[in-house]
């Protein structure tokens, strides 16, 4: 079975390594990275851009896989936090036919990145921008919330948790019909 990602990205190629590598269905799997053709910088404002946008790099790199994979990290709207909203990870795996999605955990950013993501930087840029790192892509790394939690969780393993709330669905398929 070969299987497709979306991205060059080895935090999100990695993530789905780890967790099929665990699948009895598809633990034989042969996974790929494949440019998706998404904007560089750029960073989802609604769960909304955040789902189309991992879905969308699913669609883009299927062709000549069984399972193609999108992971996309974005803004959602969130009521009762201090900023109103909370930054999640999509995962999107497309059969052909139809999408299985997951989400993992969300948490808030710091309210000045924040505003630096609604202005239009991508959490990479705001990060740097306000003298945090030195990295240009810090999300190809352990990521910004390896920062924010002082290395409890690293930008892999929340990748991860979104591709194992997708498999849900193609690992009970007699559930879920």
């Amino acid at each position: 079975m070969l299987v497709h990602v979306g991205s060059k990205n080895p935090t999100k190629i990695n993530g789905v390594k780890n967790i099929l590598s665990k699948s009895d269905e598809f633990k034989d799997a042969e996974i790929v990275g494949v440019d998706a053709n998404v904007e560089e910088f750029g960073h989802p404002k609604t769960l909304e851009e955040t789902i189309t946008g991992a879905k969308e790099r699913a669609e883009k790199v299927f062709d000549g896989s069984d399972l193609s994979v999108g992971i996309e990290s974005g803004l959602a709207l969130f009521p009762e936090t201090k900023s109103g909203y909370m930054e999640t990870t999509v995962c999107a795996i497309y059969d052909g036919k139809q999408y299985h999605l997951g989400v993992a955990p969300a948490f808030e950013w710091p309210k000045s990145m924040l505003e630096l993501i609604l202005s239009g930087q991508d959490g990479s840029q705001a990060f740097k921008s306000l003298g945090l790192t030195t990295q240009q892509k810090i999300g190809a790394e352990n990521g910004i919330i390896y920062e924010l939690t002082n290395g409890k969780i690293d930008r892999t393993k929340l990748n991860e948790l979104a591709v194992i709330m997708a498999l849900i669905h193609l690992e009970n398929t007699e559930l879920y019909g």
